[in-house]
């Protein structure tokens, strides 16, 4: 994972592929090749990689990555859900709905909200403070 402060510092797409080489260095078994979705390779990797557009379209294993990694997230935000019910992130999972634009515009952001997601540039000086 990346956090949010290095996302709003990196951009969304070097932030997650940055998250990438994170967990590949965590594997136990070192890969001899590393699928990529999309058509950006993973800086500084010493292991040979493939990109794919529309990977987890064209590939069994960027789709079973993928399908993990939403129900890692979707897991993550039910429990921001309840540390922060202003935002209405059951619902929405994380998704600037119009609920969630009004947390944001009543409560400001919370610590877990990028400051590149535009709604919350608009709230930055209203922050909520974590509980």
């Amino acid at each position: 994972m990346a956090s949010v402060t290095e996302i709003d510092r990196l951009n969304i797409l070097q932030a997650s592929l940055l998250a990438m080489k994170r967990a590949i260095l965590k594997l136990n078994v070192t890969p001899d090749l590393c699928l990529v979705d999309g058509n950006q390779r993973i800086p500084n990797l010493s292991i040979e990689q493939e990109t794919m557009v529309k990977g987890d379209s064209r590939s069994i294993q960027i789709a079973a990555a993928s399908i993990v990694a939403k129900v890692w997230r979707d897991e993550l935000i039910v429990r921001l859900a309840v540390k922060y019910p202003e935002y209405d992130l059951t619902n929405n999972k994380g998704y600037g709905t119009a609920k969630h634009k009004l947390g944001l515009e009543l409560y400001g952001r919370s610590a877990f909200h990028r400051l590149s997601f535009s709604p919350c540039r608009k709230s930055d000086n209203n922050d909520a403070q974590p509980s």
